[in-house]
């Protein structure tokens, strides 16, 4: 999906400022799905109007630019449709949170321990947050996608609980052995900042 797709599917739920369409993207139920910034989304505004597949009408303000409300058109229906009818390629998960899990026995016991409760915590506070949302979503294709939403984080949080201990019991072995505590250590000594002895 690009980013004139995503702007398309902000429009399908109602008109809106390119600026309220960013807002969609940081916190309304598509951060979720997409991240886009304005240095994307007003060319990507202005292509969709050019197409015909979104209209633009300005509203005259006192000591300002004019106010620019966008709306889809029904080309612009016929063109997200067409869309969504296309096989969804594959999720692409890029986290610097399993970065750090895939070194973890490298850091500091502490640490590691740390940044899971923080990401522990993270998780439970966007669980009750979509929680308070279900009561009023009425549509089912809504309701089946924030459940869905919920599920995985709510996976998630729990694995980690279960298995924290662990990371931390491993960081501490390594430590305890010389081999770890490379980042925050006394002498620098973790395998991650040893280089291969040359032949």
């Amino acid at each position: 999906m690009d980013v004139k797709t995503a702007c398309l599917g902000v429009l399908a739920c109602g008109d809106a400022t390119g600026y309220e369409i960013r807002k969609q993207f940081e916190e309304g139920p598509f951060s979720h799905f997409f991240d886009a910034g304005f240095g994307s989304i007003y060319p990507a505004l202005t292509r969709l109007t050019e197409d015909g597949l979104a209209s633009c009408t300005e509203f005259p303000q006192d000591k300002r630019p004019d106010k620019k409300v966008y709306a889809i058109t029904t080309k612009g229906w016929d063109v997200l449709l067409d869309q969504m009818m296309e096989r969804p390629e594959r999720d692409k998960v890029r986290s610097a949170f399993t970065f750090m899990l895939f070194f973890a026995e490298m850091l500091p016991a502490g640490w590691v321990e740390k940044v899971v409760d923080e990401r522990v915590a993270w998780y439970r506070d966007t669980i009750a947050m979509l929680r308070d949302k279900k009561p009023s979503i009425a549509r089912t294709d809504h309701a089946i996608t924030l459940e869905f939403g919920l599920t995985v984080y709510q996976c998630a949080a729990d694995f980690l609980e279960r298995n924290k201990h662990r990371l931390v019991e491993a960081a501490r072995a390594r430590a305890a052995d010389g081999t770890g505590d490379g980042v925050g250590g006394d002498e620098a000594s973790g395998a991650a900042r040893k280089t291969p002895e040359t032949t």
